[in-house]
């Protein structure tokens, strides 16, 4: 069993380093998502295990919270500068559903994430100039 955990661990840090930085920005996406998702679920259950449904919308803020810090706000322009405004906006409602334990500012902030990882999905192998699959780099992203 621990040969198998320490596979798919391997597996999963070779897919991160060897990613491109579209597909690291989906897996962002994808991983904020998965969390807010988790968190709703158990709300939804009406879970007394509200230390639960914190820990997932925490997560989901340090994943949003990563994706803050990868933008290059000066070649990014104005479309990072929007999408910086948009993640502090996904964190505050974050918090305010977690403090609250209530799903509608959740649910809000799912809607929109699900709708920018659908978008990055579409451009996550384009290159600028939109010949071809982007280099493989880290995550510091223009926007």
């Amino acid at each position: 069993m621990a040969y198998q955990q320490s596979s798919v661990h391997a597996y999963r840090q070779t897919s991160v380093k060897t990613a491109s930085q579209g597909r690291i920005i989906v897996m962002l996406y994808d991983e904020a998502v998965r969390q807010i998702d988790t968190a709703l679920g158990l709300l939804t259950e009406h879970t007394r295990e509200l230390d639960r449904v914190n820990n997932a919308l925490v997560k989901a803020q340090d994943v949003i919270t990563e994706l803050m810090v990868s933008l290059d706000l000066e070649q990014g322009g104005e479309i990072a500068q929007n999408l910086l405004r948009l993640y502090l906006f996904f964190n505050d409602r974050l918090m305010e559903g977690n403090v609250k334990k209530e799903e509608g500012p959740i649910r809000e902030v799912r809607g929109l994430m699900a709708d920018l990882r659908d978008a990055w999905k579409q451009i996550e192998n384009v290159t600028v100039d939109g010949r071809g699959p982007a280099p493989v780099s880290g995550v510091n992203i223009a926007g």
